[in-house]
């Protein structure tokens, strides 16, 4: 399942993009890493090639050429992009793919799509997570430096000038994607569809979040564990991952919109709809996270699908006859009210105040209701009706 990821840079230090590709460098700061003697540490192994820089380094190459037409000599210019493309790490036993024939697939790539730049392309043969999938970085200038023909991702003339800089727009990302994915299935390699999203969409930002989280929980656990103890928590889970549980949970018993709604403020969550699509409230946030950054699974049209199913689900559930051994409990029935301030105290946060308060409202109104049911005017009508039926208990029990 290769996948394609796009980053852009404003460094000036065309350098350090080499320098990363061809030493270690830690996981979480991304800086070099560096042996007992300070020197910096060269990746075990790697495939390291150039294309249209002139027989010079990379870096050189591409200031002689920003010099040369006069551009990214601002700090708020894009100087580079660079892609990654992320093969499955089944390609490796199961389809033979070497880090030579990755290599070789990436300058091809490179060449093909982004003709006329200046290109940096590395091949590595395992990821940092250390899943085995070979991956491919294209590091290029943002500055083209030849003429080149009208490619399907441009959409205006000055994309083929040479002078002019590259523009990864939402079309061309998609177009490359396209590309990627007609690539895998021309190599014979795994591939997903990367066109039409994921259910969960975990962003660059919630995946380290998760590594960091991950690695400062093995950290604390790590005494636990040699001392016997069971640790309580193993695995961590970022806000992100909690809301989608929450909403998977409310989703899996809910018939309704507005019963979804009801069971996510329950857990403090608020639901938000605008201009057709979803966002998520949680407590400890002031800005809703939208159905977007969640996956595909909790947009709108993906929650209305499920809560249709679960709906049909509970038709047909309630047109088998069941056997009844005793009264069912009113759905409708009068609950207890809920202690606003004590669960606030306890840590609830405005959503679950919220739903509090309008449970409450209708609790009293259904109590209400069941008041003037039985004809009761008074509160002492009701105490002298209860007291009547106390003593009629005890004269019956004996």
């Amino acid at each position: 399942m290769a996948t394609l990821k796009h980053i852009n840079s404003k460094n000036a230090d065309y350098g350090a993009a080499e320098q990363y590709l061809l030493f270690e460098h830690d996981e979480f700061t991304m800086k070099p890493v560096l042996d007992e003697t300070g020197r910096l540490i060269p990746r075990e192994d790697y495939r390291l090639s150039t294309l249209n820089c002139g027989g010079e380094d990379f870096a050189v190459a591409c200031m002689r050429a920003n010099l040369r037409y006069g551009k990214n000599q601002r700090r708020e210019d894009v100087k580079s992009h660079h892609y990654i493309i992320s093969f499955d790490p089944r390609d490796g036993p199961d389809n033979g793919l070497t880090v030579d024939r990755a290599q070789a697939l990436g300058e091809q790539f490179c060449k093909e799509h982004f003709p006329g730049h200046q290109a940096l392309v590395c091949t590595h043969p395992d990821g940092h997570n250390h899943s085995g999938n070979i991956h491919v970085h294209i590091v290029i200038n943002s500055l083209r430096i030849e003429e080149v023909p009208f490619l399907p991702y441009m959409d205006r003339p000055a994309d083929t000038k040479a002078g002019c800089k590259h523009r990864c727009t939402n079309a061309a990302l998609r177009y490359f994607k396209s590309e990627v994915m007609e690539m895998c299935h021309r190599e014979g390699l795994y591939q997903i569809d990367l066109l039409n999203g994921s259910k969960n969409r975990v962003t660059d930002r919630e995946y380290w979040a998760q590594k960091k989280g991950q690695a400062a929980l093995d950290k604390q656990n790590a005494p636990m564990i040699a001392g016997g103890i069971t640790p309580r928590q193993t695995k961590f889970e970022t806000n992100k991952e909690k809301l989608r549980q929450t909403i998977r949970a409310a989703l899996s018993a809910a018939t309704s919109f507005e019963n979804f709604s009801s069971l996510l403020l329950r857990e403090g969550v608020a639901v938000k709809e605008s201009r057709g699509r979803l966002s998520y409230l949680t407590p400890d946030r002031t800005k809703p996270i939208t159905a977007r950054k969640l996956g595909d699974d909790f947009d709108r049209a993906a929650v209305l699908a499920v809560l249709e199913q679960n709906a049909q689900r509970g038709v047909t559930v309630r047109s088998i006859p069941q056997p009844q051994p005793y009264a069912a409990k009113d759905a409708d029935g009068v609950q207890r009210l809920v202690d606003i301030e004590q669960k606030m105290a306890e840590g609830k946060g405005k959503g679950y105040e919220h739903w509090a308060k309008i449970h409450n409202i209708k609790q009293m109104a259904k109590t209400l209701n069941v008041y003037q049911q039985y004809g009761f005017t008074s509160p002492e009508q009701l105490e002298a009706a209860f007291d009547t039926a106390y003593e009629e208990m005890r004269q019956t029990s004996g």
